[in-house]
C-alpha cells in the first residue's frame, strides 16, 4: 500500500461529438495523499465535476493515466471498474440518488447485496443508525427530509468501507443549518475511518476545511500541486 491513493497523469478528455465537442480535461497531472481531504474548486465549467466522475471511474478519459488505489482505471474494462468501484469507492451526490420505492434500509443494503454481500442488512443497519437514523430505517425516501435523504446516501456510500469518499456538491440542495449538520457529518465520518475525501464545492467555507484544496480553471489544475491547509493542534 503506498501513501498515493490518487495519481493523474496527462489526462485528456473530451465531451459530446464534432462542433458540440467541449474539451473539459486538458492534461491534467494530480497526485493525492492517502487520507486527506481534499477540496476542488473552481469556477463552473472550469471541469470540477468531470474531474471527480473521471476519480470515480463514471467517466473514461481519451488519453493518458488515471490510477485510483493501485487500479489503471485507463486500462481496465467497464465492468472491471465498475466492480473496483463498488468495492473500494463511495459515492454522494447532490441530488442523493436514492430509489423512491425502497425504504432508507433497501437503499443502503441493495448495493451490497448486489456486489454478493452475506451480510448486507446488517452492515446497512449499522451504517444508518452511524448517520442517525436508527428510528428511519423503513422510511421512504420521499417520508424523508432533504437532510435525512443525504444522510441514507452517505450511510450508502460508507457501507462498503470505501478507501475513497467522492463527494459532489453533498450540500448543494440544502438549506444552511441542514448543510453544515451534513458536511460536519462527512468530515467526522472521514477522520473517524481514515479515508481519503474528495470534495467538489462551491462554498469557499467547505473547502476550507478540507486539507488540501486543488484549484481548477478551463480544464486545468491552476497549480503544480495542491494548497495545502496548516493543521493547528488545539
Amino acid at each position: 500500500m503506498t501513501d498515493t491513493i490518487i495519481r493523474l497523469k496527462k489526462a485528456d478528455l473530451t465531451l459530446g461529438l464534432s462542433a458540440a465537442s467541449v474539451h473539459v480535461l486538458k492534461d491534467v497531472d494530480l497526485e493525492i495523499a492517502r487520507g486527506r481531504s481534499v477540496g476542488i474548486v473552481g469556477p463552473s465549467g472550469s471541469g470540477k465535476s468531470t474531474l471527480l466522475m473521471v476519480m470515480a471511474g463514471l467517466e473514461r478519459v481519451d488519453s493518458g493515466e488515471v490510477v485510483i488505489d493501485g487500479a489503471p482505471f485507463h486500462q481496465m474494462s467497464e465492468d472491471q471498474t465498475a466492480a473496483f468501484r463498488g468495492r473500494n469507492i463511495g459515492i454522494v451526490f447532490q441530488s442523493f440518488h436514492l430509489i423512491p420505492n425502497m425504504t432508507a434500509l433497501e437503499n443502503v443494503a441493495v448495493p451490497l447485496e448486489l456486489a454478493g454481500e452475506a451480510k448486507a442488512f446488517d452492515i446497512a443497519r449499522k451504517e444508518l443508525e452511524a448517520v442517525g437514523l436508527g428510528a428511519r430505517m423503513a422510511h421512504y425516501p420521499g417520508q424523508l427530509s432533504g437532510g435525512e435523504q443525504q444522510r441514507v446516501a452517505i450511510a450508502r456510500a460508507l457501507a462498503p468501507s470505501p478507501a475513497l469518499l467522492i463527494a459532489d456538491e453533498p450540500t448543494g440542495n440544502l438549506d444552511g443549518e441542514t448543510g453544515r449538520q451534513i458536511a460536519d457529518l462527512l468530515f467526522a465520518k472521514q477522520a473517524e475511518r481514515g479515508m481519503t475525501m474528495l470534495l467538489v464545492t462551491h462554498d469557499p467555507s467547505l473547502a476550507a476545511r478540507c486539507t488540501e484544496q486543488v484549484r481548477m480553471r478551463s480544464g486545468r489544475i491552476e497549480t503544480d500541486a495542491p494548497t495545502h491547509r496548516e493543521t493547528v493542534q488545539a
